[in-house]
């Protein structure tokens, strides 16, 4: 699973920030549609906790390696 905060947004590129400089009507903006606010709060949340379940996940691994190292058995 990828790490960013882009999920309901576009992800930017190098090209498109120079691009945008000039964009007036800020017609480059491009969001993800959803059929109703309620639906992509829902999708925003649920996006939410898996990086929160990822971010334990990762200090669990850390952890488990640490001790490892430290109390090898």
């Amino acid at each position: 699973m990828e790490r960013h905060s882009y999920y309901l947004g576009a992800r930017p590129s190098f090209l498109e920030g120079i691009a945008r400089l000039m964009d007036f009507s800020n017609s480059l903006n491009q969001y993800k549609s959803y059929p109703s606010g309620v639906e992509a709060d829902h999708a925003a949340i649920a996006r939410d906790w898996a990086m929160i379940g990822l971010d334990f996940r990762n200090a669990i691994t850390e952890f488990e390696a640490e001790e490892a190292e430290h109390c090898p058995n």
